[in-house]
């Protein structure tokens, strides 16, 4: 069950990353949902570093980690997507 979690996580960040990074981003739906997936991991190992991964409540700073690693991981794995693309404009 905590693949379903993570999957939903993932894509609710990633969304919410794309939302918040200027312009548009070029990659699909599900590699955005990837993306956020990365980027809470990654949010949730620097809170770890940090030690605030787990306190008494809601984890503000952990969620707040995990949406800057969001952002992070959409904007370069955008710019990654973009290249090996070749720069194209993928229209749908």
């Amino acid at each position: 069950m905590q693949w379903l979690w993570a999957i939903i996580v993932g894509f609710v960040l990633g969304l919410i990353a794309r939302a918040i990074l200027p312009g548009k981003q070029h990659q699909p739906l599900w590699l955005t949902t990837l993306f956020g997936i990365v980027g809470a991991i990654l949010g949730n190992a620097v809170s770890r570093w940090v030690g605030v991964e787990d306190t008494r409540g809601i984890d503000w700073l952990r969620h707040l980690f995990q949406l800057i690693g969001a952002v992070v991981i959409v904007g370069l794995g955008d710019m990654v997507y973009m290249a090996l693309r070749g720069g194209r404009r993928h229209t749908v």
